[in-house]
């Protein structure tokens, strides 16, 4: 097999650091919570449960990885969704979740 040439390495390694940027709870929460709009790090940080310098490394890093953007409103710094579309994904997790339930059913069966 032959490896993908290098754009196409290229693209994997972005699309791998948007997954990592994804894959913490705290960073689910965070994209979930701003799925209905731009909120200041203080309102985050207390839906999350949080420190505020804790949210905000898990904040940078989505920026740097393309998925929310910010601006300065005054001393609040606001953060979005810079792609909405990071929501389809979590419908796709569901599904291979509810996936994952059934198969796991259909091997207690069996025992």
């Amino acid at each position: 097999m032959n490896m993908p040439d290098s754009k196409k390495r290229l693209l994997f390694q972005k699309q791998a650091q948007v997954a990592q940027a994804i894959g913490h709870p705290l960073r689910l929460a965070i994209i979930d919570f701003l799925k209905d709009g731009p909120q200041c790090v203080c309102d985050i940080a207390e839906y999350i449960g949080s420190e505020r310098s804790n949210v905000s490394r898990h904040l940078s890093l989505m920026v740097a990885a393309g998925i929310l953007g910010y601006h300065k409103k005054g001393l609040q710094v606001i953060y979005e969704l810079k792609c909405p579309c990071i929501l389809d994904f979590f419908s796709c997790m569901s599904g291979v979740l509810k996936q994952r339930v059934k198969d796991d059913k259909e091997i207690l069966k069996v025992l």
